[in-house]
């Protein structure tokens, strides 16, 4: 019998589920503002280059982006709080708690802006927030297969999710990432209540794969997936062959797509 292609949304849940298998290098677990924080940072070039994760995953889903950005860059990625080695935290897990909480733990290790963010899935929510909210802090970006604003509304609400999957997703992720799912609404909103980013280089990167997707969940998520293009007129939306995983399934891209940002950046004045 021949089996339906997974759903979008059944990938979305692996990619929460599982994680890479090589460690990053120059990975720590350092105790910062009373909190152990789980990074890696090299220092090896002017530019900063800032990796955020999705739900439910961790830093290691860079493990075959990261070295290459790392060899000419100042690179920094880490796990949030309840993640891999890092301590949870007390504060909401929000899209405004996140990025202040990165902005801080970032000066603590000297890396002050402007920074190139390159953020996966949920973490695309949260470098679209950090860009937003400080523009003047942010000189590129990369979304990679990121989530929409509004990911969450109209047919992608949870209320629609088949039961099997609420199931899965009750039994396979951790308190923090089920906090941050329900952050997601309130997130997107603050995201679209500030002005686009514009005026600065930025890739979407965006998975084909899904779009062969027919169920109404696979059908709007790959809507969401076209519109993310709208919210960024000055974007250059780019369409890699993978599932939503593409730091782990089609690394090159996202190493290209840094790299182009990369070359765009108007040099820095003495």
């Amino acid at each position: 019998m021949r089996m339906n292609r997974p759903a979008p949304y059944v990938l979305w849940f692996c990619a929460m589920i599982v994680t890479g298998c090589a460690s990053l290098p120059n990975t720590v677990t350092e105790q910062i503002d009373s909190r152990h924080v789980e990074y890696a940072l090299t220092r090896n070039g002017q530019e900063i280059v800032v990796f955020e994760n999705g739900l439910g995953g961790t830093m290691h889903w860079w493990a075959k982006v990261f070295p290459e950005i790392a060899k000419t860059t100042t690179s920094f990625a880490y796990n949030r709080p309840g993640y891999g080695k890092s301590d949870p935290a007390s504060t909401p897990r929000d899209g405004q708690h996140i990025v202040n909480e990165l902005r801080s733990l970032l000066r603590s290790k000297g890396l002050n802006p402007p920074y190139v963010l390159v953020g996966h899935s949920l973490g695309g929510l949260y470098t679209q927030l950090f860009a937003r909210r400080y523009p003047h802090e942010v000189q590129g970006l990369v979304l990679v297969d990121s989530t929409h604003p509004l990911q969450l509304k109209g047919a992608g609400s949870p209320e629609n999710w088949p039961t099997w999957v609420r199931v899965v997703f009750s039994l396979a992720t951790s308190a923090v990432a089920k906090e941050e799912l329900t952050a997601i609404d309130p997130t997107g909103e603050e995201i679209l209540g500030l002005p686009t980013v514009g005026n600065k280089p930025m890739i979407i990167l965006s998975a084909l794969r899904p779009m062969k997707g027919t169920s109404a969940l696979a059908k709007d998520g790959n809507e969401k997936r076209k519109d993310l293009a709208r919210l960024y007129p000055d974007a250059r939306q780019i369409w890699v062959n993978s599932d939503h995983g593409i730091p782990l399934e089609n690394p090159d891209s996202v190493i290209e797509a840094v790299r182009e940002v990369l070359s765009q950046l108007q040099p820095s004045l003495p």
